[in-house]
């Protein structure tokens, strides 16, 4: 019985934390928003410099500077970013996850994707909510995707890349995220 009052406490804790993050996050302005957003792209093209190759011949960028995600067996996660095309901000996104398992914990994170072709940014501000996995192909890069991308080898919708991560979860995705476009 102790054990199971524990893990409801924990969960409930957990909840509140991911709430008082959503509302956070939602409370962002549209400046605040372009400002993160910026700063996040130059910290991704330090520590990734094919992150920075893509940005030259990218149709658009598609960025979530703060996304942060918690769970225990249930987890969420939530965050609001933009879509750079030309250097200009044209469209506000939120992206949503959920997921359940084996899990425990709390982290936040950024991600970037860089949409290739006109066909991936059609595809994203046409659809009522990108399901990332559904649509357009997009690569997670990691170091070691990395190491062997070129732009000669590029042949996705689009490239995606992971940073700034902190705290402490088991295990971290985009798959089976949305992606929608909101209103600043």
């Amino acid at each position: 019985m102790y054990n199971k009052n524990r893990m409801i406490v924990q969960s409930a804790v957990i909840a509140i934390v991911v709430m008082s993050s959503l509302n956070f996050a939602n409370a962002a302005t549209s400046d605040d928003l372009d400002k993160d957003s910026s700063q996040a792209l130059q910290t991704l093209y330090k520590t990734q410099s094919m992150a920075e190759t893509l940005s030259k011949t990218a149709k658009a960028v598609l960025v979530f500077p703060n996304i942060v995600k918690a769970g225990f067996v249930f987890g969420g996660s939530y965050g609001e970013g933009e879509l750079i095309q030309s250097m200009k901000v044209v469209d506000y996104y939120n992206t949503v996850g959920g997921s359940w398992g084996l899990q425990a914990g709390a982290q936040s994170y950024g991600y970037a994707i860089f949409l290739m072709t006109d066909e991936a940014v059609s595809y994203l501000r046409e659809s009522k909510g990108w399901e990332i996995g559904v649509g357009p192909t997009v690569v997670v890069v990691d170091e070691g995707v990395a190491k062997n991308l070129s732009t000669s080898s590029l042949q996705e919708d689009a490239y995606a890349f992971i940073f700034s991560q902190q705290g402490l979860m088991a295990g971290i995705s985009i798959e089976g995220t949305k992606v929608s476009k909101i209103e600043r």
